[in-house]
């Protein structure tokens, strides 16, 4: 998932340098989405793995 989430990044920095402003917006709202997915999952497993000891 931090995959996606480096590749919408990248893709809106090309965008935004190139002047495509809705693909640049685009391409940032689905990385911050899955930047903050990622943040949660990261955590769940870290409780989780906590637990488990």
């Amino acid at each position: 998932m931090l995959k996606w989430t480096i590749i919408f990044i990248i893709i809106a920095i090309i965008a935004g340098v190139l002047g495509f402003g809705g693909v640049a917006g685009t391409s940032a709202g689905i990385a911050k989405i899955l930047f903050f997915v990622f943040i949660v999952l990261f955590i769940l497993s870290l409780v989780k793995g906590g637990f488990k000891r």
